[in-house]
Formats: C-alpha cells, structure tokens, sequence
C-alpha cells in the first residue's frame, strides 16, 4: 500500500553553505547508468558499486601520504542504534541518522536538511544499515515498518510504502526497490521484497521459506508454513547487470534447534542439503520478477543461529586453489580458468566461492581457522553438497556443545581489491557455548560467545588478505580489541577498518602494515567510506551505539570498556 502522509515526518533546514547550496539547487537526478558507473568521488550505495566490492579508485591519499591524515570536520548525530553506511553525491552526504535521515555538506558537516520521522511512542530509531539514492530520491527503510522515498533537494517524504522492519536497508535495482524483510506483510514468514522507485508501490515478494506442495517445501518437513521461518535480515544484495540476477542472503531458521523445530527429533529432516529451505543460503533472483534462479545452502538444518545473511561479493578470478590452504575443491574445474564468482563468508565463518551464474559449487574453506568444532563436517565436493556437523547437533534437551565459529564476521562487510585479487575479511576467533532447552521459545538454555578453545586471548580480532586465485592467507593482522568496522579498500593501497577500542587504522594493501591510526570518541560502526568533493578525497567513518552486535563481543574483553553511546560522523582529508 502506497501513501503520502506528509504529517507524520518534520523538515529542519539548515543554514546552507553556498557550495552545498548549489549542489542542491542543481541537482542532477542519478540514473541507471550511474548507478552502474559511479563516478570515483561519488559513494552511491552500500559498497559503492553493484558488487560489494567496497573498493575505491581514488588514491589521492595513499601508503606515501597517508600518515598525513588529519580531521577535516566531526558531527554528532542524534541517540539511538546505528550501523549504517552512508551515502556522498555530488558534494552531499546522506546519513541515517536515528529515525530519519538527514542532508550533509560533506566538505564541512554542515546540514543541508533533516527528515525526522514521527514514530509511534516508545519505539526506538532500530537499525537499518543502508539507505540508497535513485533519480531525485533518497529512499530509507524506516522502523515503524515503513520504506519511504524522500526528496534529495528538499527531505520532503515524497512517498511511503507499508512493509516490515528491514534491518538489512533497501537498495535499487533497474529502478525497482529491493530490501529483505524481517517478516512480511500479513504473515509470519519472512520476505525478499521490491516497490516501484519513483511510487513505492509494490511488486513482487519472495519468501524465503517455501511452503508445503512449492519446491523445496518438503525440506521442511511436517512443520507449519507459519512456523517456517528464515530472515534476509543481515546485509542488502549483490547485482549482476549482466546476468540480471540479485544476489540475496538468508539467515539461520527458527527457533534455534533442530529439536525444537521439529517435536525434539533432529532427524525429522536430512543431514546434508537441502534441509529448511532457503535458511543458510544464497538465493539468485530475477530482480524484474522475484522468481527464484538458482539457490546454494551452505548449512542445512541449522542448530546453533549461525546465519548466512551477509554480503555476497561479485567478481572474476583465476581459479588455482591451493589443496594447502582450501579444505574443499571441485575436482571437475580445470586449473586457471577464469570464472564470474559470488563470494559470501558468513557469521559461522568459512569462505564460499560459486560461480555466480549457475550455483556451482567451486571451493570452500574453514575460516577463521580449520578446527573440528566447524559447523560444516564435509563437503560433496563433485555436487557440493554440505553436510551438518552431526557431532555437534543437539539430540537431547539439556545437552551442550561448543560450535565455532560464532559471530565470526558479522554486519561489518569485507572489501575486495581487483588489482591485487584479494579479499580483505574482518574476523572475530570466536566461538558459541550453548545448551539445548526445549521449554523455552528459542530452543536453547544458558548461550554465550567465547573466545576458540586453545586460541590466543590477545588475537581475538583481525583481518586476513586471502588471494582468492589460491585461496591462501598472504597476511594477517590481529588484536585482542573486537573489530566491527567495514573494511574500505582503496587504489591508494589502503585498507581501512575500525574497531570498538575506538581505533581506526589504514594498513598497507600488500603487507599488513599498520601506516596510520587515530583514536575516536566511540565505538566504529560499521560505515567506512570515501569519496571526493572538488578534487578533495575524504575518509569517513561513524561511531557510536550499535546495540546487541556490539555488547556480545565485548564479554570476552571485559577490561575495555568503551563509550556506548556518542553517536557521529568522522571525516578525515590530507592537509592543504
């Protein structure tokens, strides 16, 4: 349902700097081709491109000058959870702040304007981790179960559409609306959702959980459609132009074990995929029709929450994996050849390699590390078929298990470099200790992350290049700080991250090394972008409150204690 309720948001304007004033009286509306081809200064959606990359062409700041770095202006932004990315067009930066968006000049930080949304008494500005840009629109998935399109020149709602919550935040495709819903409209059931750009009326819905007599609906076995529940909550999707196919991730089913979804008999459904479906999977979709391309599940029957709802990343690579450095490889693809690649790594850990048009099982890995807790036993490796770690599945209530691994990456995406092949993966050596309980609605008892069984205390956190030819680890950089910054890498030969320690780092592409770093008022969330306003590149990054995701790991570092709040915006630029 479309509407066009103007009196449930307020406008504020502020005292617009002349440059920031001119970039919105002439705005120029973003089109298809835009979106496909942005322009280097520009950070026009989520990881900049259709592809999750995260990696910028700019190299203005770079491993010479970087140390240089200074702050080119800070601004606080209002209480609430955030962990979102924003978005940079022509010298104007887009910010969900808590419960609305807001207009930046993004030379200076200075407002623009202020879309502040009237929620219902009592609810909090949730979560949502993206916004994007189409034409003269600036479209946010709002918390009171709302996607709304805002004027970019003015922050006037221009339309709203009726859905679900969308932590995950909408992101445009050929001009249509697409965000994964926590459930959808008028059901339990979770969805896959578009809406018209320019109207917000709806489109098409996917849900993520067949029902019973649809394909896949047996893999559920007897429990109620109602019941069947897997969530696209985590990070927006991939987009291959080309193929017209949207990359989707689906989490973990529900309740949280096998014993509880199924009347207390794990075996009610098989031990290899598929089994509850699309959980734990990547879904292809046709983004004109919703209609399901190809899937690959990557964990069947779920026992521990360990979801797979993070970004999918597109790119080409050589395939060479080295039987040193990957668990499991398909025997049948020839060495060398060169194939279009979805790469996905999940909360569970392990890096995924498929090929993006069909589904077909390439490699797999263990990550962080290969150890038998790992959720996956074995691999088909002919039909790359999975299989559960039967082991570690729960037969009884009260039983417990050590799963690793757990929270291991999480909404804080990764970044690919296409000049050096690799990718740059933020990591957590954590694991899950966890009891079955019958009784209670999620189907587990006490549940607590812990650091891996043997591993060192003071490299909890990190981050690994990983050549994606070879699938070998070329350097790792750890810490006992937890990481939850989005990875940037740049064509400077700069990886960014952050963590809850409140550092914020740039290291050397090739070596690991760290080149820079600066301490912030809080946490980093998320957010690392970078871009560029009249021949000026920026660094930016947020911090602040990022809720549940960010208290967890903090329990095995109990001796930081880092501020919870100080929600702002960071923006860093060489010197004059």
């Amino acid at each position: 349902m479309v509407r066009s309720l103007f009196f449930v948001a307020s406008i504020v304007f502020g005292v617009i700097a002349p440059a920031a004033l001119a970039q919105v009286k002439d705005f120029v509306p973003v089109t298809r081709e835009m979106l496909l081809n942005p322009s280097p200064g520009d950070w026009l959606m989520f990881s900049r491109t259709y592809d999750n990359q995260r990696f910028s062409p700019l190299d203005q700041i770079n491993r010479q000058n970087v140390g240089q770095l200074r702050l080119a202006w800070v601004r606080g932004m209002r209480a609430g959870i955030h962990e979102h990315i924003p978005l940079v067009y022509r010298g104007v930066m887009y910010v969900a702040n808590p419960g609305g968006i807001q207009a930046l000049d993004a030379t200076n930080g200075d407002l623009i304007w202020d879309y502040q949304r009237k929620l219902p008494e009592g609810m909090g500005g949730r979560a949502g981790r993206t916004i994007t840009i189409y034409e003269d629109l600036i479209i946010y998935a709002a918390p009171d179960n709302s996607v709304v399109g805002v004027d970019a020149r003015t922050g006037e709602l221009r339309w709203e559409a009726k859905s679900d919550f969308s932590s995950s935040g909408p992101k445009v495709f050929d001009g249509k609306v697409i965000a994964g819903m926590q459930t959808c409209p008028g059901g339990a059931r979770a969805c896959v959702m578009a809406f018209d750009a320019r109207t917000g009326k709806e489109l098409w819905k996917f849900y993520t959980t067949p029902a019973p007599g649809e394909p896949g609906g047996d893999s559920w076995g007897n429990v109620p459609v109602e019941e069947r529940i897997a969530s696209p909550w985590g990070l927006p999707g991939a987009y291959d132009p080309v193929r017209k196919q949207v990359y989707w991730g689906i989490a973990n089913p529900k309740p949280f074990t096998r014993l509880k979804r199924h009347g207390g008999n794990p075996d009610a459904i098989p031990r290899s995929a598929p089994a509850e479906l699309y959980s734990n999977s990547t879904v292809a979709l046709d983004p004109d029709t919703g209609k399901l391309v190809w899937y690959y599940q990557y964990l069947p029957g779920d026992d521990w929450d360990a979801d797979h709802t993070e970004e999918r990343i597109l790119f080409r690579t050589s395939l060479n994996p080295d039987p040193q450095a990957v668990k499991w490889i398909n025997p049948r693809i020839p060495r060398g050849q060169e194939r279009d690649v979805v790469v996905e790594l999940g909360e569970p850990g392990g890096i995924w390699v498929l090929d993006r048009a069909t589904g077909e099982f390439l490699w797999a890995t263990p990550f962080p590390y290969d150890v038998s807790e790992f959720h996956i036993s074995h691999i088909d490796v002919e039909t790359g078929t999975t299989y559960i770690n039967w082991d570690k599945v729960f037969k009884k209530d009260g039983e417990r298990h050590i799963i690793c691994f757990h929270n291991t990456k999480a909404y804080w995406p990764m970044a690919y470099h296409p000049g050096k092949n690799s990718l740059y993966i933020p990591y957590h050596d954590q694991c899950l200790d966890m009891t079955a309980d019958n009784k209670r609605a999620s189907g587990y008892g006490p549940r607590s992350g812990i650091l891996r069984p043997g591993a060192d205390p003071n490299a909890f956190a990190g981050i690994a290049k990983v050549n994606m030819a070879t699938g070998q680890i070329q350097w790792r950089y750890t810490q006992r700080a937890p990481g939850n910054g989005a990875v940037l890498a740049t064509a400077g030969d700069l990886i960014f991250w952050g963590d809850m320690n409140r550092r914020f780092r740039a290291f050397d592409a090739d070596t690991g090394k760290i080149l820079w770093e600066t301490i912030l008022g809080g946490i980093i969330q998320n957010s690392t972008i970078t871009y560029s306003v009249n021949g000026k590149q920026y660094v930016a990054v947020l911090t602040g409150d990022g809720g549940a995701g960010t208290a967890i790991p903090l329990q095995i570092v109990p001796e930081l204690k880092p501020p919870r709040g100080h929600n702002a915006i960071y923006v860093f630029a060489l010197p004059e």
